[in-house]
């Protein structure tokens, strides 16, 4: 059932609150987890556009290259940019092809689907949010840019899909197998996380894990299937 964190719960509220909340793509068990982390760490990685090694030369450039959770954070807000854009262009579609309820249907099917995989990223945002509150940030380096690399970015995906979805659908599986790769050399990196609890307040709608470790296995597999999903989408760009 999900929780709604608020004090004002009306008609709406209280129909979602009857539901499963939408939390990972698809849950695995630690023994999966461990094995889809060995997989993508010997796994080679896509061949990146040119985009896409701007966008990630540009974060080394500005939080280095060493992998701490502060600038996963990061790549957690601008990674659920490419969804709202594409959903905000399959409603925009949606408005004008309504006397086509078939095609319309179609339109709106992708539409949800982006609005799933950004529920899911926004999930793995407010984690990290949550496991780096403590620490002191830089209000330009920490909450100005990210803001900035997340609008850009959106205006990037945007621009692509309107174009030509298929280049939106590559840059995108090019940030998500980049997301995937770094999780499970992230997780290799910090073997203490197999004896440290995974404590949330997301924990009733992300799902409870045996250890950190594993919760940031699962966060790299949802990566997974955004890049899977998104290369899918890369043979069959158009609405049809």
């Amino acid at each position: 059932m999900i929780v709604l964190m608020t004090n004002a719960v009306g008609p709406v509220g209280e129909a979602l609150g009857e539901r499963e909340p939408f939390g990972p793509m698809k849950k695995l068990d630690h023994d999966q987890l461990v094995a889809e982390q060995q997989r993508q760490l010997v796994q080679p990685r896509r061949d990146y556009s040119r985009s896409a090694k701007l966008l990630f030369a540009t974060m080394d450039l500005v939080y280095g290259k060493t992998r701490t959770l502060e600038k996963f954070r990061v790549i957690e807000v601008v990674a659920r940019v490419p969804y709202m854009a594409w959903e905000s262009v399959a409603y925009i579609a949606m408005t004008h092809t309504s006397k086509r309820p078939d095609f319309a249907r179609r339109v709106y099917d992708r539409a949800m689907v982006a609005r799933f995989e950004q529920d899911n990223e926004q999930w793995h945002l407010l984690i990290l949010e949550e496991l780096t509150s403590q620490k002191r940030r830089h209000w330009l380096r920490n909450r100005v840019i990210p803001q900035v690399l997340a609008v850009a970015y959106y205006q990037l995906s945007w621009m692509m899909f309107v174009v030509n979805p298929k280049w939106s659908y590559r840059l995108n599986a090019d940030f998500e197998d980049h997301a995937a790769h770094e999780y499970a050399h992230l997780v290799e990196e910090n073997p203490q996380w197999e004896d440290e609890a995974f404590v949330s307040k997301f924990e009733a709608d992300y799902g409870s894990y045996d250890n950190l470790a594993d919760m940031f296995r699962q966060i790299g597999y949802d990566e997974v299937i955004h890049r899977e999903e998104s290369e899918l989408m890369m043979t069959q760009p158009r609405y049809r």
